[in-house]
């Protein structure tokens, strides 16, 4: 023990006060009294160390950020622990907590999910959706575990055994309860402490409390997300029944960050890349389904984004095909100060449900972004919002029998293709003038048809060209006007069938799921034969013949073959607008503009099969 010295306490010398004898026995009790004190003091009130500071390993950035973000990470003391009494359950034991949406299934072996059943939707077997996809769980752990920076530690806190209980009415003989309801999990030895309390009502939202300590101090332990979700069926054993797509290629890591909303896709995402910065809230999502975390005090956020691989086969449906990884995403949040108070949304992505739910703004309420953003429509969400609207208000006005998303698609489909009808008409007049001009426009092309591409007199046939559209009043761009509007609603709805949880699984007639590929192959065919027809009955304006020809098979082939691996939805929306557009060009062909067009058409075609192909382009 290291001398102690108390700068206050003087040796008395042999002179002052009544007597030596005295004087020196009140020092020695004096002294005898101090030192009890200081040693009762030493015992009694042993001072605990500092709690001992870690770093990661690697440096630290934050996910979408342009810069590296510093940070210390408070592990606990690594000195010998303090007695603390030992609260933990004899044996592992499962509690279910039901409300109208939700199933989730705790164990008290770590104080984690096993199972989180949405009840309004459905997996391919018809089974109802676990959003715990159990083979990735299995490997990479369980949704509301923790993750700490110490692995042996993190391995502890998720398989300790921990006494469970309830704030409202009591489990079931069965381990029920009931939303409204709180669990709260606590463990506790060797002075390790834990406490996690999640709180349920009658939403997709589920309130986390955690906090752990270790000889009193705060050791900063996330709560997680470990590994994907439950939608993602190519990591189910090839015996199960299952989708044959890939949706873990469409895993996002999304987030609001300063109020802006942003994502990446899941092969960006960095593993184990830890950052502070004030998140609004965090998210991983595939297409339809989200896990979201939304901290009570976002300026004291630590964010974990957490990158694992599984090797499956490059074909779903034939398991010795070659394999190539998948990726799996999940993150980890919590509080800088050790305590973390945070909401978790793991759900769909419903456009209602999303739009309740509100980050904590700078007032401490719920006034933040919602969540609408984890919805990705895309950079044409401008259109791609309406139209989803429109078919969603159509799917709920319809009568009975027709009160189905395919028939509210039509039906959208019916109203665009009305709408751009005057584009098609003024397509048409546009291709008319292009007729009534095309032999002036041959003679020109002769005139310098003796010229090298690149002879800079070239030009000056340009510029005539573009003075003869001109005095003739045609624009050589109208007849790709009704193109440049399709492509983008085209796209459009593309989005919005890929993206809107409501089309899941939508039924129509042989269709089982509008959002995806039609399994009979009867729309893309169809799409193949009516545009086949549409190019044929409609007049093309000075395109050679065999251009036109390829054009006409070429096209179809390309967009029917394209469609057998897109959403039917999105082949039934092409499809009617084909025959729609097929019935307009009957009608046109019928009008007075039509009929000139073909007779000019076939006066060309006489002339050109009689021998006299040049005299079409003829001299001015």
């Amino acid at each position: 023990m290291p001398e102690i010295r108390n700068p206050n306490l003087q040796t008395q010398g042999s002179g002052g006060g009544s007597g030596s004898g005295g004087d020196m026995r009140s020092t020695l009790a004096f002294t005898v009294l101090m030192l009890v004190v200081f040693l009762g003091y030493q015992y009694f009130f042993k001072p605990t160390p500092a709690a001992t500071q870690s770093q990661p390993a690697t440096p630290v950035t934050a996910p979408g950020q342009p810069a590296p973000a510093s940070l210390q990470l408070a592990a606990g003391s690594a000195q010998a622990p303090a007695p603390t009494p030992a609260i933990a359950a004899p044996l592992e034991t499962v509690t279910t907590v039901e409300n109208e949406k939700y199933k989730i299934v705790f164990t008290n072996r770590g104080a984690q999910v096993k199972q989180w059943i949405l009840k309004n939707y459905s997996d391919t077997a018809g089974k109802p959706l676990d959003l715990v996809q159990p083979q990735v769980a299995g490997l990479f752990g369980f949704p509301l575990s923790l993750f700490t920076y110490e692995p042996a530690l993190t391995a502890q806190l998720n398989q300790a055994l921990y006494q469970v209980s309830t704030a409202g009415a009591p489990p079931s003989s069965t381990g029920l309860v009931l939303a409204p309801n709180a669990l709260t999990f606590h463990y506790s030895a060797n002075g390790l402490d834990v406490v996690k309390t999640f709180r349920f009502d009658s939403s997709y939202v589920v309130g986390v409390d955690t906090q752990v300590t270790r000889n009193g101090v705060p050791v900063r332990a996330l709560v997680q997300w470990p590994a994907g979700l439950g939608d993602m069926e190519e990591f189910l054993p090839s015996s199960s029944t299952r989708s044959p797509v890939r949706t873990s290629v469409s895993s996002q890591f999304a987030w609001s960050l300063n109020g802006k909303q942003d994502s990446t896709n899941a092969a960006k995402v960095s593993g184990n890349n830890t950052v502070d910065q004030p998140y609004e809230y965090a998210a991983v999502t595939d297409l339809y389904f989200a896990a979201a975390f939304l901290p009570d005090v976002p300026d004291r956020v630590t964010l974990v984004t957490l990158h694992h691989s599984v090797d499956l086969p490059g074909d779903l449906t034939d398991p010795n095909s070659k394999k190539r990884p998948a990726d799996v995403i999940g993150l980890a949040m919590g509080d800088t100060s050790g305590v973390t108070h945070l909401r978790l949304f793991a759900g769909p992505k419903d456009t209602d449900a999303l739009n309740a739910i509100h980050a904590t703004g700078s007032d401490g309420k719920p006034t933040g972004p919602s969540l609408e953003s984890l919805i990705r429509f895309g950079w044409l969400t401008i259109i791609a919002k309406p139209l989803y609207l429109a078919i969603r208000f159509l799917r709920g006005t319809l009568g009975p029998g027709i009160n189905n998303w395919g028939w509210a698609i039509i039906i959208v489909t019916v109203v665009i293709n009305m709408l751009m009808l005057p584009t098609r008409i003024m397509m048409m007049r546009s291709s008319l003038k292009m007729m009534r001009i095309q032999p002036k426009v041959e003679a020109l092309k002769k005139r310098y048809a003796h010229l090298k591409m690149n002879d800079p007199k070239k030009a000056e046939m340009n510029t005539e060209m573009m003075d003869l559209y001109r005095t003739e009043g045609v624009n050589m761009y109208g007849g790709c006007l009704p193109l440049l509007i399709q492509m983008p609603l085209l796209y459009a709805i593309y989005r919005v069938l890929a993206n809107a949880v409501e089309l899941r699984q939508a039924h129509w007639f042989w269709l089982t799921d509008l959002s995806s590929p039609d399994p009979l192959h009867i729309l893309p065919i169809l799409i193949i034969v009516t545009m086949f027809l549409v190019q044929f009955l409609t007049p093309s304006p000075g395109m050679d013949p065999n251009q036109r020809r390829m054009m006409a098979i070429f096209m179809p082939i390309v967009f029917g073959f394209s469609m057998l691996h897109f959403a039917s939805g999105l082949a039934l929306y092409w499809g009617t607008g084909n025959i729609i557009n097929l019935g307009i060009q009957l009608g046109i062909n019928q009008s007075k503009i039509g009929k000139e067009m073909h007779e000019i058409a076939a006066r060309r075609a006489a002339k050109k099969s009689g021998g006299n192909a040049k005299t079409i382009q003829g001299k001015r």
